[in-house]
């Protein structure tokens, strides 16, 4: 069966229903019962249950021991493995990513712009015993993070707005949740050529982040996260130069691209 896409072309509802499933695991680690998983996608039992078991008979998705509990599958890692691997913007920005984790000792970032969120693609973690862990593939919020303003900053103030959900989460409580705020904010971040975000995405932690003008808007973006014990006024003005350089490397390493 088939329905119109967004698009304006058809969609075919079995594929549908097949990425939503995986897409209700990956945001959801654990492992889930049919009624959850039913409750949260929709679908009549019976389809849904059957859908599952072929999924888990292709390795998509797994069962606990008992066999009533559904759960992201191997073979969901290869294939994201396999889009890591096979990025040119990842191998090209390998040795700026390593240059600029060895200039700042600090957690690196390299991320994508995925709707109203950033995707990490590749990171260095930071040499200190304080620091924080993020993995490749975890989805940050766009207007919280560093990367996120960086990158919308490359987007006109209409798309943006366009771009941005009704209503914004606040991971903390210096979360910027008013969008036309947010709006002067980017303002600022394209004077200055950098982002910054301050504590607003993880209490404790200071991020600093530059977009990639490979291309127009950017899609990718770098960032270096400070814990804000360590930080201070000198070690801010290090860490934007150190990026800038990150951001002139990066750009000469994917300017074929």
């Amino acid at each position: 069966m088939a329905a119109g896409g967004a698009g304006g072309g058809a969609q075919v509802k079995s594929a549908v229903r097949t990425v939503e499933l995986l897409e209700y695991f990956a945001a959801r680690p654990g492992m889930h019962s049919l009624a959850e998983v039913q409750k949260a996608v929709g679908y009549p039992k019976s389809s849904l249950y059957m859908l599952l078991r072929t999924l888990v008979d292709l390795g998509w998705v797994e069962t606990d021991a008992t066999g009533t509990r559904y759960g992201i599958g191997v073979r969901a890692l290869l294939v994201g493995t396999s889009y890591i691997d096979g990025d040119e913007v990842v191998a090209a920005a390998r040795p700026a990513l390593d240059r600029l984790s060895e200039d700042t000792a600090e957690t690196v970032l390299l991320a994508r712009l995925d709707g109203t969120s950033v995707v990490c693609l590749a990171t260095r973690a930071s040499q200190h015993h304080l620091r924080p862990v993020t993995r490749v593939g975890r989805r940050l919020p766009v207007h919280s993070t560093a990367l996120g303003k960086a990158l919308l900053s490359t987007y006109p103030d209409e798309q943006v707005r366009r771009m941005l959900p009704g209503t914004l989460s606040a991971p903390t409580e210096h979360t910027i949740t008013d969008r036309e705020e947010l709006i002067e904010e980017l303002h600022r971040i394209r004077e200055q050529g950098y982002a910054v975000d301050r504590e607003e995405n993880t209490l404790g932690l200071c991020c600093f982040g530059v977009a990639i003008p490979y291309r127009t808007p950017a899609r990718d973006a770098v960032s270096c996260s400070i814990p804000v014990a360590r930080l201070t006024p000198a070690r801010e003005r290090t860490v934007r130069d150190v990026l800038f350089d990150a951001r002139d490397r990066l750009l000469l390493a994917t300017r074929r691209l």
